[in-house]
């Protein structure tokens, strides 16, 4: 649930919304692994997560606009979709990317495929029109 901001600063609100131990996170195997389901999401990804720390958090990430969930009748697995918003952060999640090898070292990307678009806008961008095309068409 989306709490009042503790001030108007639009640094602090970013980090209220999305600087929780999770929401970044699912975002990531969402944008760079393809994980589109409850199912996927909570088995495929090596930070852990529980079912329902990530049952809360895909439904604040829908609640702010950050994915959206097809509908599907009762017991079937309905699809997560990027949103225009979530797109918008892919060059974070690179920069976060580059702050966190330069604050650890030993770390190790998760999707080598992206390796090579750090410091390159132009790749990274043209990332974000092939999520365009798959979650917003």
């Amino acid at each position: 649930m989306l709490r009042e901001p503790r001030s108007r600063c639009p640094i602090n609100r970013g980090v209220e919304m999305l600087g929780d131990p999770w929401s970044l996170i699912i975002l990531r195997d969402v944008i760079f692994c393809g994980y589109r389901s409850f199912r996927e999401l909570l088995t495929k990804s090596q930070e852990g997560i529980t079912p329902p720390t990530l049952s809360r958090r895909l439904s604040d990430l829908v609640e702010m606009g950050m994915l959206t969930k097809q509908d599907v009748p009762r017991g079937m697995q309905g699809a997560y979709s990027l949103t225009e918003k979530s797109i918008a952060l892919v060059p974070l999640l690179f920069e976060l990317a580059v702050v966190g090898t330069m604050l650890d070292p030993t770390t190790q990307t998760t999707v080598p495929q992206y390796a090579g678009m750090y410091g390159h806008p132009e790749q990274i961008a043209a990332f974000q029109d092939e999520l365009r095309a798959t979650h917003l068409n």
